[in-house]
């Protein structure tokens, strides 16, 4: 499906999971914002993608995604630059048991604030013409572990909010399709992460229990992870849905026994 005619917002866009997602956008033609905290690996990552894909694809714009004034301006500066949004990727987060609060204020809190700006910026109930959002949660939010406990509650949070607020589009009919990314370890700095007290605190002493685990499980390159969001965004049948990729499954989806009293 060629995007050439849609616009996107990515955070955590600069590296990793992020920075892959985005260079397959820009492949089918999509035009990206690239939203990241990190200013020079922001910018590096523009400059190499102009080299790739031509200036005036991409904009990089640095943003705190915790801070709500930024993020609204972040979706509104896309908007202002490229004349619409129609997929909005809600990937920025981080792993630290130490500062807690801050974990559950970037891997929870702003994907919920993304996504109510990007229902802002293309649902029908305001005046426009649909699109697609991608929250970015975990495998961890299936496969809970001792050493993250707070990383794990806020992939969950994803996951539940996600598919509610998805109902509520469809029952809407507001034209935007909400679906969550669940990978397994991926190969992303956000993985080395464990080794650092000052990020995991009292629980870096998991740190040879979670090697352990990647060494059994397996590592995903991030490659693998844009094309299954590739497969969100561009299958219009897709609301709610939840994909999980592993080493052992590649990209498949998670199965919900149907509700009952």
């Amino acid at each position: 499906m060629n995007l050439c005619d849609k616009v996107a917002l990515v955070t955590g866009a600069a590296q990793g999971i992020g920075r892959a997602v985005v260079e397959s956008l820009l492949k089918k033609g999509a035009k990206v914002a690239l939203v990241d905290f990190n200013a020079s690996v922001g910018e590096a990552c523009k400059t190499d993608l102009d080299g790739e894909f031509g200036d005036g694809n991409c904009v990089f714009i640095q943003c705190d995604v915790t801070d709500k004034s930024k993020l609204k301006d972040a979706f509104q500066s896309t908007v202002d630059r490229f004349g619409r949004l129609d997929i909005v990727i809600n990937n920025a987060g981080i792993n630290n048991e130490k500062d807690w609060l801050q974990t559950i204020e970037v891997n929870l809190t702003s994907v919920i604030k993304g996504t109510y700006l990007g229902l802002e910026h293309m649902s029908k109930e305001f005046g426009k013409e649909g699109g697609v959002i991608v929250n970015v949660s975990s495998m961890a939010a299936f496969y809970h572990s001792p050493h993250q406990p707070v990383y794990t509650a806020t992939k969950y949070g994803v996951i539940g909010f996600s598919r509610a607020i998805a109902d509520a589009a469809e029952v809407e009919n507001n034209g935007v399709r909400i679906n969550t990314m669940c990978p397994a370890f991926v190969d992303t700095p956000l993985l080395r992460s464990v080794e650092r007290e000052d990020n995991m605190g009292k629980f870096v002493k998991f740190k040879d229990d979670f090697k352990q685990s990647m060494l059994k499980f397996g590592v995903l390159e991030p490659a693998l992870i844009a094309e299954g969001m590739l497969r969100l965004i561009t299958d219009t049948s897709l609301n709610g849905a939840v994909m999980k990729v592993t080493c052992s499954k590649g990209i498949h989806f998670h199965t919900y026994e149907p509700q009952s009293v």
